[in-house]
């Protein structure tokens, strides 16, 4: 079995005689007139051995060759699929040049279609055209490419080897194209806010910061748009929402990701429940373009996605779930209850922090939805509006599907002094080691003093939400390139290496 430095080599060799021959392995241009899936699709109800007088034009990269003597069939892949090509020698003044080509080359193949006896849509070549040799060769078919660490750390080849993969992500664009073609309808528009600020702000989480050398100045890349599209909204604008990147310098899982694609929205006028109509009308959209139904398979299980989705307040979840009635406990009693379920309490404790605690590990697993969560504590929602009958709570949601959670929103706060207090607090939370805690964020507020109109607004995460709809495991599943630990093994391939610091120029 030859070494991959003897593959290479034998590649660059029948590299340098293609260039000999005359023949440009790089080409600037090729012109095609069919997609592998178009040709398979206008021919795939051909009679077997049936033979047309229809000629295509299709390029792609080689991931099947099987040569024959005087005949030889492949198959090239391009971005819809593969298609099947033949090869004979009779017919074909460039047969010779199969010899030089290998597996991961890209041609162009032009030729009249037919339907093998086997049943197969195929290209008869009567001309082909090299338009990349490949020096690398790819991943063994059946060997190669397995391990999932490092189809993440090569990406690219994980997208030749495994179509499966290439198949979420064409699914992730369609979910994006779909929800901004909703909101477009809407009236909605769509917008750009800073990704590096002055001051971050817009949830409860840790930055990364930089320097601004221009300026002289930190800064830090945004966790979240909320507090610029707000100012927006004090602006003028009525209806605006931001699909881009934010960065939260925290722990990474199967359903978190330190970089990750958020949709936020925000309309005047509208309070919380308002807003879970729209969220549900978009979920439901994107169900009905995917699937073409509001009901389709997750993990095995149906999902039903029609209908009117129930809203059960975060308490009565509890008490569903965990059999516990937290309006009625004590301070005492929620906090000998969460000690003894060695629960994690992030922020200051308090009665609303260990409701919270308590819906948060021992009853979300359980939601299967689809439903929404409403009326959170008000200590863990530093932005969302006071209830307008339960003192202590918010107006604020949560969807969840399948013990996922989809989509976070509220009635937003317009009150500028009660704004300025809740920040206060969040400062106090921030003194007791709550890294996570919310910045007082003086410009905003000043933005509010001159009047931000009544308006609700959410945040969908686009990574989860393509999980979920794509029915995929984890975060890195459906981002095109996950950041990956760097190795420093010894056995390590140079090129995945990183060098220490200290050693770096």
């Amino acid at each position: 079995m030859p070494t991959e430095k003897e593959l290479i080599a034998e590649r660059v060799r029948k590299l340098e005689e293609l260039r000999k021959l005359g023949i440009n392995p790089y080409p600037y241009t090729f012109v095609k007139t069919h997609l592998a899936n178009e040709v398979t699709g206008k021919y795939g109800s051909l009679e077997a051995d049936a033979k047309t007088a229809d000629t295509v034009v299709c390029a792609g990269r080689i991931v099947g060759l099987r040569r024959m003597g005087g005949a030889s069939f492949g198959h090239i892949l391009d971005e819809t699929g593969r298609v099947q090509f033949y090869c004979k020698k009779d017919n074909l003044k460039e047969y010779d040049l199969l010899r030089l080509l290998d597996l991961g080359d890209f041609i162009g193949v032009s030729g009249k279609v037919f339907k093998t006896k086997t049943g197969e849509v195929t290209i008869n070549v009567d001309n082909f055209t090299v338009l990349c040799k490949s020096i690398r060769p790819l991943p063994d078919k059946w060997h190669g490419l397995q391990d999932k660490e490092l189809r993440y750390r090569r990406r690219y080849l994980d997208f030749v080897m495994n179509p499966d993969v290439t198949k979420v992500f064409h699914t992730r664009a369609k979910i994006v194209r779909t929800i901004r073609e909703f909101l477009n309808n809407r009236g909605f528009m769509e917008v750009e806010t800073p990704v590096l600020q002055p001051l971050y702000g817009g949830t409860n989480a840790k930055p990364f910061t930089t320097h601004y050398n221009e300026y002289h100045a930190k800064v830090y890349m945004r966790v979240a748009p909320e507090l610029y599209l707000k100012r927006l909204i004090v602006g003028g604008f009525g209806k605006v929402y931001e699909l881009g990147r934010n960065f939260r310098n925290e722990g990474a899982d199967h359903s978190h990701n330190p970089e990750f694609t958020m949709l936020e929205f925000y309309e005047v006028g509208a309070d919380y429940h308002v807003m879970m109509d729209t969220a549900e009308e978009i979920y439901k959209s994107i169900a009905k373009a995917l699937f073409g139904s509001y009901s389709f398979s997750h993990k095995d299980r149906a999902i039903d996605v029609s209908g009117k989705w129930p809203r059960v307040p975060m308490t009565e979840a509890i008490k569903q779930h965990v059999k516990i009635d937290v309006d009625k406990l004590s301070m005492e009693e929620l906090e000998k209850f969460v000690s003894q379920h060695r629960l994690e309490v992030r922020g200051t404790p308090s009665k609303g922090i260990f409701i919270n605690a308590i819906f948060d590990k021992l009853v979300t697993p359980k939601l299967e939805g689809p439903l929404w969560i409403i009326d959170y504590p008000k200590e863990i929602s530093p932005l969302a509006k006071p209830h307008r009958s339960k003192p202590g709570f918010v107006e604020r949601f949560e969807c969840y599907i399948g013990g996922m959670e989809l989509g976070d929103g509220w009635s937003e706060i317009n009150d500028p002094m009660d704004q300025r207090e809740r920040f206060e607090r969040e400062q106090q939370a921030l003194r007791d080691g709550h890294t996570e805690a919310h910045p007082l964020d003086e410009d905003f507020i000043e933005a509010l003093e001159h009047g931000m109109p009544t308006l609700g607004g959410i945040g969908i995460g686009i990574d989860r939400l393509t999980m979920f709809f794509t029915s995929q495991d984890t975060i890195r599943d459906v981002l095109l390139f996950p950041y990956m630990k760097p190795l420093t093994d010894a056995h390590t391939p140079p090129h995945l290496r990183v060098v220490p610091e200290e050693h770096q120029p």
